[in-house]
């Protein structure tokens, strides 16, 4: 079940309080970790997610209108990131929500946006998914969702730009198993900038960096653990913050 979440501006539900005086669990993920799926199969109430977030709060600032491109996207958060460091963290510290238990939220990315969580949201709770960039750049070349979509800016031949992509991103040996997947070069290229893309914006060990000793985080690793298992100890978690509360 989908609760409301109720953005500054925007009318209230009669039984909404402020969201940093509610509990709330917070998925701390890059694209392609792992987030739906978990999700699908976790069945806990949630809050709409960092996508809509975007689309109702943060686009509108810039003049801008869903759908548009992942690059596009990514250069609109980044610019409301240098006021508001954050991020979509800030959003969510402004926001009233009916208090329900356990409530998701999908999700925070990078160390600035969980610092500001940890800071002004004092209930909330984080599940940090990881996998390497590898393994989230398989996810998104077999999800085949209309959200990842980046526009072809090739200035010149696909390998040379697949090159230029992977550097920093996948080892010389990790981007030979990904051109032996079978992809459509431009497939590959697509999806392996998103991925870079998404790195420039978000550290993906900045949030391990803030909550690697926190009693108020799980970490999984969504790589070698099943969906099951993620489950099991997400439910074992939230028992442990019932227990203490």
């Amino acid at each position: 079940m989908r609760y409301p979440l109720y953005l500054p501006g925007e009318s209230r539900g009669g039984s909404a309080v402020r969201l940093p005086d509610v509990p709330l669990l917070v998925l701390v993920g890059l694209t392609g970790v792992g987030k739906s799926s978990l999700l699908e199969a976790l069945a806990f109430p949630t809050l709409p997610d960092r996508r809509e977030l975007v689309d109702r709060y943060v686009l509108p600032l810039f003049g801008a209108v869903p759908p548009l491109d992942r690059k596009a996207r990514f250069e609109i958060t980044r610019r409301f990131r240098e006021t508001h460091p954050g991020g979509v963290a800030e959003i969510l510290a402004k926001a009233l929500v009916e208090p329900v238990w356990p409530l998701v939220f999908d999700g925070l990315r990078g160390e600035a946006e969980v610092r500001y969580a940890l800071d002004c949201l004092p209930l909330a709770r984080f599940v940090a998914l990881e996998a390497s960039d590898l393994t989230r750049l398989s996810r998104l070349l077999d999800r085949n969702d209309w959200f990842d979509q980046m526009r072809k800016e090739v200035s010149g031949n696909i390998p040379s730009e697949i090159l230029r992509a992977a550097d920093g991103v996948l080892s010389k040996t990790e981007l030979q198993t990904a051109l032996s997947w079978g992809y459509s070069p431009e497939d590959l290229l697509a999806k392996l900038k998103i991925v870079s893309e998404e790195r420039k914006n978000y550290d993906p060990a900045g949030p391990r960096k803030l909550l690697g000793d926190s009693p108020r985080a799980i970490f999984l690793d969504t790589q070698t653990l099943s969906v099951e298992q993620e489950v099991d100890a997400i439910r074992a978690f939230v028992k442990g913050i019932n227990a203490n509360h």
